[in-house]
């Protein structure tokens, strides 16, 4: 299956094109970068061939927003690949891993490992967010430790990873990530997520399915709270708060399903 998913990876990308890195070296930029990565990749055990396609994936666009003599190589198409490549492995894992799951329990499991939080959580654990590079006005809103742009970086390193040293390297490296939260789960299982659970009670129990609506958006954008309710016909059986509309939603379900209980 590994020769198979590379394959299929590789057709995402054009044989010649803009992903493709230039070998100079630059300094410019921020973070700890300027004292080099080594310890970022002994952190991860993997010593890339390339320094500039990690310098590729350590970039934040707001960094060529204000330089824009730098050449157009942020992380955003390595993150894309990253991501392509993690949901494969990731899939391939639980398959092999759980056969007494079904398509269902492998969905919910799939979603619940590579969520961003888990992504975040295991970029600030290797100290990733130091090294990334990117432009004042990003840096000075506290754009470092923001979660969504941790766990886009973390791809993006996947990614660097994959094209630098291949598919074995790769999936080595997200095995030593996600190994222990793989062994973690339920074999009898997967627990489903709060809006699953509510949905299917719903369904249980012949009622119409869970309509959610925001009812209140606070803060700027790098900073939203989101507060969001649930109607099950047309009563409100829950209210949720979260840093995204997604969390809110899962709150209030989860609100939902205690006041059915």
């Amino acid at each position: 299956m590994t020769e198979t998913c590379w394959a299929w990876i590789s057709r995402l990308l054009p044989r010649h094109g803009p992903l493709a890195v230039r070998g100079r070296s630059r300094t410019r930029g921020r973070g700890r970068q300027h004292r080099g990565t080594a310890a970022l990749q002994q952190a991860m055990g993997v010593r890339f061939k390339d320094p500039a396609i990690l310098r590729q994936a350590l970039t934040h666009r707001s960094f060529l927003n204000e330089h824009p003599e730098e050449p157009p190589e942020d992380y955003e198409r390595l993150e894309y690949l990253g991501d392509a490549f993690l949901g494969w492995v990731i899939a391939d894992e639980l398959y092999r891993r759980y056969p007494g799951f079904s398509e269902g329990d492998l969905t919910r499991a799939r979603v619940g490992l590579v969520r961003g939080e888990t992504l975040a959580q295991i970029a600030r654990q290797i100290d990733a967010g130091a090294y990334l590079i990117m432009g004042a006005g990003e840096e000075a809103t506290g754009g470092r430790n923001r979660r969504w742009t941790l766990a886009a970086m973390l791809e993006a390193l996947i990614g660097a990873v994959l094209l630098d040293r291949g598919e074995a390297a790769a999936r080595q490296l997200l095995l030593g990530w996600f190994g222990l939260r793989l062994d973690a789960l339920d074999p009898a299982g997967a627990t489903r997520d709060a809006k699953s659970a509510l949905q299917e009670a719903c369904q249980h129990q012949g009622l119409p399915l869970p309509a959610y609506e925001t009812i209140d958006e606070q803060g700027v954008s790098h900073d939203k709270r989101f507060v969001v309710r649930v109607r099950i016909d047309g009563v409100e059986q829950g209210v949720g708060v979260g840093g995204r509309k997604v969390e809110a939603e899962q709150a209030a379900a989860a609100q939902a399903l205690a006041s059915m209980s």
